[in-house]
């Protein structure tokens, strides 16, 4: 009988204490969505502020139903074939109850599944960036649910789910560099390749409109990052969550200052937007590295990811593509350089015993990397690219070229973000504003 008392003594438990915290850090990764949408809103035109923020949002509507639908099981079910998971008892969660726990972790299933939910929403969402001014909604919509579907369901299977092939090719990725970051930059350069550019794309400056609402948004996203990051370890009974939470502000800081002293060596000035999209470099470059490596190792990940992160947005301009919001610049570029420098900088001392080339290791583990970083990257690139294409053939994915000059807001919401009826000029003060804002746009265009 002995035996079977020792393994049930050994069978895991709910924890509390470990509960209660997954719950909050799924709250707080559910924060980031809207501030993105908040980050995104401020640095599109004004006419196009509630159609950027509405893009973020209705991610949060449709990747919740399909996730609950179909989505967990395929990310998270019994393998098959090391490309994709399925288990019809987690269909509608029908068959899961509530004091189930995760595998042989002490948090319920719904838990683990709530808080991968948060990550399947801002996923596709930060897509959007990209496609800033020029995209209808309803095309939008359906483009988030079948590209999570085919796209997202399955990388989370491929990264994190048991079995999938990075998985157990031991890929390193402790909370989304490679499923979510290089995922979503790579999707948005397959679809701004099929769709076009902008109306005005290097002929007007294209401004943001509301560097206030970039600093919230990029505030918000800093602060739920903690959950996004510390999260990920499940808990924190043996301190790994707790360095990762400190690498998390050690290396957006270094981000933060890298990216700012380029802009004042580059460009002559620190600005307010480069400190917020440093500060988004550096958690993206973090996120899958931050488990693995030292403090010191997060300040050269954090500064290396500012510093290229910076030269990398301007690319668009070199070689034409339009990335409305510097998706690819910045999610794209970080995930990949957070995700491949784990293979230098991994000490073995945090989440596993795999060192990197600096800490002895040699570059066993940076190749696993770049299997991982490109697997990943092309199979979203091509495929995120095909049902763009698909989509713009069959229903169109653009709104008219009058739309998108005149306000993407009107056309598609009938909403303006802004009213300026009580500013003393009444509705005939707003009709002009707004007739100017049009009128200028349309001069810019003919010329």
């Amino acid at each position: 009988m002995a035996p079977a008392i020792t393994l049930a003594a050994e069978a895991p438990k709910l924890s509390a204490a470990n509960t209660g915290f997954m719950l909050i850090c799924s709250a707080l990764v559910m924060l980031m969505t809207p501030g993105l949408a908040f980050f995104y809103g401020g640095m599109v035109r004004v006419k196009s502020t509630l159609n950027m923020l509405m893009m973020s949002f209705i991610s949060l509507g449709i990747v919740t139903i399909l996730w609950v639908l179909y989505g967990f099981s395929m990310a998270f079910g019994t393998d098959s074939g090391s490309l994709i998971g399925w288990n019809s008892d987690w269909v509608g969660l029908t068959g899961v109850d509530t004091g189930e726990l995760w595998g042989s972790t002490n948090i319920p299933l719904l838990t683990f599944m709530v808080f991968q939910l948060m990550f399947a929403i801002i996923t596709p969402a930060l897509i959007s960036g990209a496609l800033a001014d020029r995209v209808k909604f309803s095309a939008w919509a359906l483009f988030i649910a079948l590209w999570a579907t085919i796209v997202y369901f399955p990388v989370a299977h491929w990264v994190w789910g048991e079995g999938g092939w990075a998985f157990d090719m031991g890929v390193i990725d402790f909370a989304g560099g490679t499923a979510v970051h290089i995922n979503a930059g790579a999707a948005a350069l397959g679809v701004i390749l099929v769709i076009g550019k902008r109306v005005g794309f290097k002929k007007d400056p294209m401004r943001p409109h509301s560097l206030p609402l970039v600093m919230l948004g990029a505030g918000l996203l800093w602060f739920g990052w903690f959950g996004f990051n510390a999260g990920s370890w499940l808990g924190n009974d043996d301190g790994v969550g707790s360095l990762m939470f400190v690498n998390t502000q050690i290396a957006t800081a270094a981000a933060v200052l890298g990216w700012l002293a380029y802009e004042k060596i580059r460009h002559g000035a620190f600005t307010t937007l480069g400190a917020a999209s440093g500060a988004v470099s550096g958690l993206v470059a973090i996120t899958p590295a931050g488990g693995a490596v030292t403090p010191l190792g997060a300040i050269a990940v954090g500064a290396i990811a500012g510093v290229l992160c910076a030269m990398a947005v301007s690319l668009k301009y070199k070689f034409g593509y339009d990335d409305s919001l510097d998706v690819v610049g910045v999610h794209l570029v970080g995930g990949i350089l957070g995700s491949l420098l784990i293979g230098f900088f991994a000490s073995g001392k945090g989440q596993s015993e795999v060192a990197g080339l600096f800490y002895g290791g040699g570059l066993e583990q940076f190749w696993k990397q770049c299997a991982g970083v490109f697997g990943v990257l092309a199979y979203s690139l091509i495929v995120s690219a095909v049902l763009a294409f698909v989509l713009d053939k069959t229903m169109g994915m653009r709104v008219s070229e009058d739309d998108e000059v005149a306000g993407i807001d009107q056309a598609e919401h009938a909403e303006t973000a802004y009213d300026f009826s009580g500013a003393g000029g009444g509705a005939a003060k707003t009709a002009a504003v707004a007739a100017a804002v049009a009128g200028a746009e349309s001069k810019k265009v003919d010329a």
